[in-house]
């Protein structure tokens, strides 16, 4: 959104927190995004009125009386969706169509689950190439000695075994004696022929021909396969028919022996025999080389597209087909939503979107009727968000908005990380968020551009499917997303913003405005209390409050912290004329304890001064021209903010407002009521941000469906007193590459230890004595390429750290970061290396 021009201009005539414009409705549908890729044009359709079962902006006059004040969004009534005959449904094939199809197993967290495949079965120890050379050549060099041997006759007793289950009168006397009749012969061939075959098979299994195979020839794919297969099958073809290779003739004698040796006098049936053997020959080597699909890709048009089955009839429930409308039987409903998805004219956040109203409204069975019709009457158009936007203007990361998931990168193939874990996507989602998320690396490690953004995205693309708010905070540009992926874009120290910051977070209570303003302001001096700190501050903005009926602003404020006369004076006339008593009894007791020894008030007027700047002159305005965006808001409407700060030039007044900021989050979200709609906060630079109350209040966030993303330099921008707490409190944490060592050994601590299993082998070399065994130690030496050597091997289980300081600091490459994530039902992943693709 861009909030400068006609809304931007700051004054009297200026609403209180005007919202963005919705735009004009465009000549064609939205243009439908690319799952595969996660990259998505900036949609722009007709927006239909927000229904019953989302949350409405509040009424103006709401916003004096206490309620959030929150941008106005007007709304354009959309026309109706072209209609589409239920009976005749488009076929399935669209983007959204699949999209929806494709299987989201569940899994770990962090596990990319669109389309998720388990890898393969880890493989055993690899046997070099070598060895497995060497050995095939060993097993066909035996095989071909014991055939030769076996020929010629210089095996004893090798016709024994046949002997004992035929006819004595069919051979010669003798164990050595051979075939005497016809009938012996025939016998001794068929005899040769099996004993080849089982030869044959014990030396491939010996040998360990078909890893061989698989490993030099079905690895390099087609058409190198098929034609490997094509030679081997015609050098066995020349062996068979040359008889080198024992098969013709047993085949024959086989036949003969059943069906009589008349059977040759026909030649057709001869030929019909030989092609028989011919073609069972080829088969084998057929299957091998996969000539079949070969054969299909060239001269078949290429293979199928593996696309969704279409062949499912249309009354079937699958994703696409909206069973959860049609079990409640809104079947006109199902078949329009049916009919949108399968044309293209809705989106994955379109889905979303309309899911998840429709599980609000099954709570309140009075909204099931407004829903439906608006459905029927302006299709994916319906429940849309109060800006009117169905998707973000551009995408730099795969999402997966039906899971809420967000692709940051993909798991390493490295020997710390799990085997099935490896090659994997990763990726955030609010069950992980909700646990808070702290990441640390140097600038330029790409904290900002591959984990923050992707998750801001994320978390806007669910809060267009009303499912979540997001404030992100950072420096001025565009770090963490363009002004129009935005409801409120507020730039302190910017004339032209539309929108500042309320230092008091919107409240009326002066005690609890008071408690957030002390944290924010010196929440990290460690020598100051911030509890008396709020005391001071209570007992200045509860009779300022009660004298004019707003807190008061920067330099107001200040001048009550400094305890200058006039403007002591001028409040005290205003609550006797009024007649607060009791506020005068603040008044006076902080009259007392000014300049008193240990008086906080010097310091907080010193921070105060900090925004009493001319930079940020009125822009922290509290009377009634203030258009403040209160930040209660973020718990009540599913709200895109992004707040820049003015880091050139204050940075210690930004790091100010981004401590303010974190205060007011964890305080205003621990409050909420309503915790239906998950609230993220992201800062992209939380350096001297955090304190010991905000990391309370951190870990109370995933018990209010809320999160916390922080991202720091160094774990030494937070106090010494809160590393440990601080890595306690987050439930994912992540290191980028470029780390020191003292942050590495910080980390190291906080993911803990783990048993693994270690090997000692001490190797010995054997010294032969006797020739024959130095020849056998010379040919396993040329077999293995080592020497022969005797192992001690010691096996135990020792206890290590999953990550040393020293591999965070120095093992982790450029582009990659070491991750550990965990969920809000109590799961989690150990550390894991990931490469960074978001």
């Amino acid at each position: 959104m861009d909030d400068d021009g006609t809304r931007g201009v700051r004054g009297p005539s200026a609403d209180r927190a005007p919202g963005p414009a919705v735009p004009p409705p465009p000549a064609h549908p939205p243009r439908v995004p690319n799952p595969a890729t996660g990259t998505h044009p900036a949609d722009r359709n007709e927006a239909d009125r927000y229904p019953a079962d989302h949350h409405p902006g509040p009424p103006a006059e709401q916003r004096r009386s206490g309620g959030a004040s929150v941008p106005s969004m007007e709304h354009r009534p959309a026309g109706p969706a072209p209609a589409v005959p239920p009976t005749e449904p488009p076929p399935p094939g669209s983007p959204v169509d699949a999209w929806l199809r494709t299987p989201r197993p569940q899994q770990e967290p962090g596990v990319w689950r669109y389309g998720y495949t388990p890898p393969p079965p880890e493989e055993s120890e690899r046997v070099s190439d070598r060895s497995l050379l060497v050995g095939a050549l060993i097993a066909l060099l035996s095989a071909l000695l014991l055939w030769s041997l076996w020929r010629n006759g210089y095996l004893p007793y090798r016709l024994v075994p046949l002997k004992l289950f035929t006819p004595g009168e069919w051979w010669n006397p003798g164990t050595s004696g051979g075939p005497r009749t016809i009938e012996g012969s025939d016998a001794l061939t068929v005899y040769e022929a099996i004993l080849f075959g089982l030869l044959a098979y014990g030396c491939g299994r010996i040998g360990n021909f078909s890893e061989l195979f698989r490993r030099h020839v079905a690895e390099r794919g087609q058409p190198f396969l098929a034609l490997t297969a094509a030679a081997a099958a015609g050098l066995a073809q020349l062996l068979v028919w040359k008889e080198t290779l024992p098969v013709v003739r047993p085949v024959l004698v086989l036949v003969a022996s059943v069906a009589g040796g008349e059977i040759y006098q026909s030649q057709t049936v001869v030929n019909v025999i030989y092609g028989l053997i011919a073609a069972a020959v080829l088969w084998p080597f057929a299957r091998l080389g996969r000539w079949r699909e070969l054969i299909a890709t060239r001269w078949g048009g290429g293979p199928a597209p593996a696309s969704v089955d279409s062949s499912a009839p249309a009354t079937t429930t699958s994703a696409d087909q909206w069973p959860e409308l049609r079990a409640a039987g809104w079947t006109d409903a199902a078949d329009t939503l049916t009919a949108e998805v399968r044309t293209g004219r809705m989106n994955d956040v379109d889905v979303a979107r309309l899911r998840h109203a429709w599980a609000l409204a099954t709570r309140r069975p009075d909204r099931l009727g407004p829903l439906a019709e608006s459905v029927l009457r302006t299709g994916g158009a319906a429940a849309l968000h109060p800006s009117g936007h169905r998707d973000l203007p551009r995408r730099t990361a795969r999402h997966d908005v039906l899971t809420g998931q967000v692709r940051i990168g993909r798991c390493a193939d490295d020997p710390h990380n799990p085997y099935i874990r490896r090659g994997t996507g990763l990726a955030l989602d609010p069950a992980l968020l909700g646990t808070s998320l702290l990441a640390v690396g140097p600038p330029g490690a790409g904290k900002s551009a591959r984990l923050l953004r992707p998750a801001v995205e994320a978390l806007a693309l669910r809060a267009l499917a009303g499912q979540a708010a997001v404030l992100a905070v950072g420096g001025a540009g565009e770090p963490l997303g363009p002004d129009e992926a935005f409801d409120v874009v507020v730039r302190v120290g910017n004339p032209g913003s539309a929108h500042d910051i309320d230092l008091y977070g919107g409240t009326t209570d002066p005690d609890e405005a008071a408690a957030v303003l002390a944290e924010g302001l010196v929440g990290d001096v460690g020598s100051l209390d911030s509890r008396r700190a709020a005391t001071v501050l209570a007992q200045l903005l509860g009779p300022y409050r009660a004298a004019h009926g707003h807190f008061p602003s920067v330099p107001e404020l200040r001048e009550l912290l400094d305890g200058t006369p006039a403007a002591f004076a001028g409040l005290r006339t205003s609550l006797e004329a009024a007649g607060h008593h009791a506020m005068l009894r603040e008044l006076d007791a902080r009259s007392r304890q000014a300049g008193g020894p240990g008086d906080p008030a010097p310091v907080l007027a010193d921070r105060v001064a900090l925004l009493d700047r001319p930079t940020f002159a009125g822009f922290f305005a509290t009377g009634p021209d203030a258009r403040p965006f209160e930040l209660r808001a973020l718990g009540q409407y599913p709200l895109r903010v992004r707040v820049d700060l003015p880091e050139r030039g204050h940075a210690e007044a930004s790091r100010l407002l981004t401590r303010l900021l974190l205060a007011q989050f964890t305080a205003i979200t621990a409050a909420r009521t309503d915790t239906s709609l998950f609230v993220c906060l992201v800062l992209d630079d939380a350096t001297h941000a955090v304190t010991a109350e905000t990391v309370r209040g951190i870990r109370r966030l995933r018990s209010v469906n809320a999160g916390a993303v922080l991202a720091l330099r160094t774990v030494d921008d937070v106090p010494e007193a809160l590393h440990t707490p601080l890595l306690g409190a987050v439930g994912c944490t992540a290191a980028f590459s470029g780390i020191t060592t003292w942050d590495g050994k910080r980390f190291a601590e906080a993911w803990g230890k783990e048993w693994v299993e270690t090997r000692e082998v001490a190797q010995h070399t054997v010294f032969a004595d006797q020739p024959f065994t130095r020849a056998l130690h010379a040919l396993r030496k040329l077999v293995t390429g080592k020497a022969v050597t005797t192992d001690a091997v010691t096996v135990r289980q020792v206890e290590r750290e999953r990550w040393s300081a020293s591999e965070l600091a120095y093992a982790v490459p450029a582009g990659h970061a070491v991750i550990r994530l965990a969920n809000v039902q109590g799961e989690h992943a150990p550390p894991l290396l990931v490469h960074l693709d978001g």
